[in-house]
């Protein structure tokens, strides 16, 4: 039997075992339901799995206690039927950037996880049919070509049954595809430790499900590329230069495309708003005083994704702000010459319909394309030959890596810095480790004037 009447209980620690446990129970129809994790982090996780499917509507069956997403990913028999149902129980609340993130880390790495079978379809039709008939919930409806066709009837029998997982040669085989691009050549530090993250947290999806008793991943000595999280120093630049690149871009367009968007690229350098948070930026959300500084309170962001990973069909998704929560708010103070380029932008060209203080000419939300070809072209006024050939501020992005290096090296706390950017202490200091000066000289005179004392 299935019903919809389920209750949550919050995770308790298991005082009856002897190890270090923890509890995760709920009730389906009036039935108890639990089960015990080795950690609270992943006793949480499951919990929020079930949470979710209950919000999504799903029953719940009354014997095991779990969704009918869960059942089917714990009746799969093989890697390719578990990564679809894990898809079914995703999608529905994942954001566009991780529908797309998930299936082309999946579409890599699945074809690593079969038999030796004749037939097998080359590397760029294994990956087509995955990444764009397959995997998404959406896609597997439409029209299959005959080859995409046979690629997928080869894939659902050539995948390894799910208990092969627990073999590390098998786990080891699918990190090794991680690491590659698709002709073969090997895939960037970054893109390879995203893919493995998604790769673990599908593996982790199936030990909440009792298919696998452990990670797999965790006893096999793999070490990707490892990848440069600080920001280059060379990026970033100086405030005159700032100034001289605000103004160069006033000169772009022909119908004033630059000057619409000048105050957008001055919110990035002297807010260090992220370009999905400037776009998204309404006038409400501005408290722009005739003296003085101002404050921006950010609640939301409109990162641009593909079409088909959204639900909408638009190119920019309403989200939260980055790693918050949808009710969450980032209060950024604002200095004087931020408040009068807002407030002349706003005399100039108003706002969008729903408010929003930046659009296109046709009122549109404003997409990368545009904002990066305009700046593009402002570098090149802006900035002399030999510093428009550099890396300098190559990208709008590296306007938010500028203020932050301004704000740490001018002494602002770092916890204060990390709040107004909206990043934690500990990824700010490792992201800008590199773009701050001065500091041993300062550590010197601190560390000789305490020996004297």
């Amino acid at each position: 039997m299935k019903s919809t009447d389920v209750k949550f209980w919050d995770v308790r620690r298991n005082k009856s075992s002897k190890t270090a446990s923890f509890e995760v129970r709920w009730v389906v129809a009036g039935r108890q339901k639990s089960r015990t994790r080795r950690t609270k982090a992943l006793a949480e996780s499951f919990l929020s799995d079930l949470r979710q499917a209950a919000k999504r509507g799903e029953a719940f069956d009354t014997d095991t206690g779990l969704p009918e997403s869960m059942m089917e990913a714990k009746q799969a028999a093989t890697w390719l039927a578990f990564v679809l149902a894990y898809l079914d129980a995703k999608w529905p609340h994942a954001a566009a950037k991780s529908r797309d993130g998930l299936t082309d880390s999946l579409a890599t790495v699945t074809p690593a996880l079969v038999a030796d079978r004749p037939g097998r379809p080359d590397a760029e039709t294994l990956w087509r049919a995955l990444r764009h008939f397959l995997l998404s919930p959406t896609d597997r409806v439409k029209e299959r070509p005959a080859e995409i066709a046979s690629a997928i009837r080869w894939l659902e029998q050539a995948s390894l049954p799910m208990g092969a997982l627990r073999e590390a040669r098998v786990v080891r085989a699918g990190l090794d595809a991680l690491a590659l691009r698709l002709d073969g050549k090997p895939a960037a530090a970054a893109t390879v430790a995203r893919k493995r993250a998604i790769f673990y947290n599908v593996l982790q999806y199936a030990v909440e499900l009792e298919e696998l008793d452990s990670n797999p991943i965790d006893r096999v000595r793999w070490k990707p590329v490892k990848v440069a999280e600080a920001v280059d120093p060379r990026v970033v630049i100086n405030p005159g230069q700032a100034r001289e690149l605000l103004a160069a871009v006033t000169y772009i367009g022909s119908r004033g495309g630059g000057r619409r968007l000048m105050a957008l690229y001055a919110c990035m350098y002297y807010a260090a708003l992220r370009p999905a948070e400037a776009v998204a930026l309404r006038r409400q959300d501005c408290h722009l005083p005739e003296q003085g500084w101002g404050k921006i309170t950010l609640s939301g962001s409109r990162p641009e994704v593909n079409t088909r990973w959204t639900d909408s069909g638009s190119t920019h998704e309403e989200r939260q702000l980055k790693h918050r929560s949808r009710k969450d708010v980032r209060v950024v103070p604002i200095p004087p010459v931020l408040v009068e380029i807002l407030r002349a932008h706003l005399a100039e060209f108003g706002t969008a319909e729903d408010g929003r203080l930046f659009q296109s000419e046709r009122g549109k939300v404003v997409g990368s394309t545009s904002y990066g070809r305009i700046w593009a072209e402002a570098r090149t006024i802006g900035l002399s030959p030999e510093w428009a050939a550099s890396p300098v501020a190559r990208r709008p992005y590296d306007l938010r890596h500028a203020a932050v290096s301004l704000w740490l090296n001018s002494g602002v706390p770092a916890t204060e810095v990390a709040r107004r950017a909206g990043h934690s202490v500990d990824v700010l200091l490792k992201v800008y480790a590199k773009c701050v000066e001065g500091q041993e000289e300062m550590a010197n005179r601190r560390i000789e004037e305490a020996l004297a004392g």
